[in-house]
């Protein structure tokens, strides 16, 4: 662990991507292999199941510190994250456990809701006690679920990509689906090329992104050159029929077995050796797709009864064909396995539909196509180079997304509680409200993301000197500042005290020149989701 402590505050020190890459590769060169893959494990953003509560820890520190419990919640308070705060006020009596390894700490953690009350709380503060306070943090992070490093999966494909000499599309490939965080998996992972195992049957491969269009679409070139297709609003997936198993993978790396049946069903009577890249959609008739709202009420469900399937049915509408008949086609141009998707779809059962191709001549065609976007219930237009290989993540040039226009309102912030990771000590996560037709203020939107440094240190000073109560970390401020916030979608909710739910909610900009008063009403935002 204190290799991989000081690896943690190398990547939250810094910025700079070639800095965190160096301080990957330096860790991965020299730690062991068992806990090299625990280290990718985390650094690719998976994380450990929560294994002591919140209130069990809460009593633990109070303990431990000697510190009454108000001063503890003032220090939380402070400091906005819990495992920091411990790490800060308990105090090592030893180093009895500074030189355990991650794995090993790994082995212990998954132990723990094992044990018995007593024997809990004895090997936590026995853990505490025996780390110095930056092991004592991480240790705290892995024990709650809530560990978050500060690089992205790219970056650590990078640092093994440097490792192992291997391409980064081959190291992006292997860690693509289930990784198991063991030995003989992180040495399979930076094997040689011509060394390692036989790829897992039930492996996925890495998605294409498309990257978003910023500048006009003719910028582009000839428009001969390009593909143009709906940006459907579902869920990204691929669905592999290989060795008679029908597999789907989410776009995030999660399996969803057993939730869509009927497109599992359709796949089955595919030949073997097929992946399709596509997106999964609520679909009852018509040419247009169910709101993703209605989508959303089986991601959750394992296996959908009856009445989940006959409220949203859903189709596969794939887009592209990575694999045919066993065989990688991914460096094959796109309008090639675009040709073979839609010859192998015209004997497919009806949940696999091929995503129809927008037909235009000119760039001004493709942009009356997309103002019918919100009517036909997609985000915009993908565009796509028709010799485009399927690459790996989002690399810029040949796919590209030009979405519409974002709903905006101008919103009222009334609560507010720091951040994580760098940011921890900041107020950064924000709570919007709207005001209702009684002149109260109804939260409708959470967001985090659109202000600049020095915006979110303004406003984090105007925070703490303007706080009307706190609630834990949370702090309800003053309703004087009006931002505008976007956002993609909007529907009904009975979840939400608003009754509406707002999607991808993030801020604009910063209303300095409008006066609370004068945001928008809950009523605007009511009757553009009844529209």
């Amino acid at each position: 662990m204190r290799r991989f402590a000081a690896l943690y505050a190398e990547l939250d020190s810094t910025t700079a991507t070639s800095e965190k890459v160096a301080a990957m590769v330096s860790y991965f060169e020299v730690a062991p292999p068992e806990d090299a893959a625990w280290a990718a494990w985390f650094l690719t953003g998976r994380k450990l199941k929560r294994v002591a509560s919140a209130p069990l820890m809460g009593e633990l520190v109070i303990e431990a510190s000697g510190y009454p419990g108000w001063l503890v919640d003032e220090c939380y308070g402070q400091v906005g994250d819990f495992a920091e705060t411990i790490a800060l006020l308990v105090d090592a009596q030893d180093d009895s456990d500074s030189n355990v390894t991650l794995s090993t700490w790994v082995a212990r953690l998954t132990e723990l809701p094992s044990l018995d009350d007593a024997q809990r709380r004895a090997s936590i503060l026995r853990w505490w006690r025996g780390v110095p306070s930056e092991q004592r943090f991480l240790v705290n992070k892995l024990m709650t679920g809530a560990l978050r490093v500060g690089v992205s999966q790219r970056l650590v494909v990078q640092a093994l990509a440097k490792v192992s000499g291997l391409p980064t599309e081959t190291i992006a490939h292997r860690l693509t689906g289930t990784f198991v965080p063991d030995a003989d998996a992180f040495r399979a992972l930076v094997a040689p090329a011509d060394a390692a195992a036989a790829v897992d049957l039930d492996q996925p491969y890495p998605f294409f992104l498309a990257s978003p269009l910023e500048a006009e679409p003719q910028t582009l070139g000839p428009i001969d050159e390009w593909l143009a297709e709906w940006k459907w609003d579902g869920i990204r997936a691929q669905v592999l029929k290989r060795h008679g198993r029908v597999r789907v993978w989410s776009r995030g790396e999660e399996r969803l077995d057993g939730r869509f049946p009927e497109i599992e069903a359709a796949a089955a009577a595919l030949s073997d050796g097929v992946v399709l890249d596509g997106e999964i959609l609520g679909w009852r008739s018509g040419e247009c797709p169910l709101p993703f709202a209605a989508l959303q009420k089986r991601i959750g469900r394992l296996k959908p009864g009856a009445k989940s399937l006959a409220d949203c049915p859903v189709v596969l509408l794939a887009y592209d064909l990575p694999e045919q008949d066993g065989v990688d086609l991914r460096e094959r141009p796109l309008a090639e396995r675009r040709a073979r998707l839609a010859a192998l779809l015209e004997r497919a059962p009806s949940a696999l539909r091929l995503s129809p191709l927008i037909a235009a001549d000119s760039w001004d065609t493709f942009a009356d196509a997309r103002t019918e976007s919100r009517d036909r219930g997609v985000e915009g237009l993908i565009l796509k180079r028709r010799d485009s290989p399927y690459r790996v993540g989002r690399k810029r040039g040949d796919w590209w997304k030009w979405k519409i226009d974002p709903y905006t309102i101008d919103a009222v912030l009334v609560y507010s509680q720091p951040g994580s990771g760098r940011r921890s000590n900041l107020y950064t996560d924000h709570t919007f409200a709207l005001w209702d037709d009684e002149g109260k203020l109804v939260p409708v939107a959470k967001a985090y993301s659109g202000l600049t440094d020095a915006e979110i240190a303004s406003l984090d000073r105007w925070i703490r000197a303007h706080t009307l109560e706190r609630f834990g970390p949370v702090r309800a401020v003053e309703p004087h500042h009006v931002f505008e916030l976007a956002f993609e979608a909007i529907n009904r909710s009975t979840r939400h005290k608003s009754g509406i739910a707002v999607r991808f909610p993030r801020i604009l900009r910063w209303r300095t020149d409008k006066p609370a008063a004068e945001a928008d009403r809950l009523r605007t935002l009511r009757a553009l989701a009844e529209s």
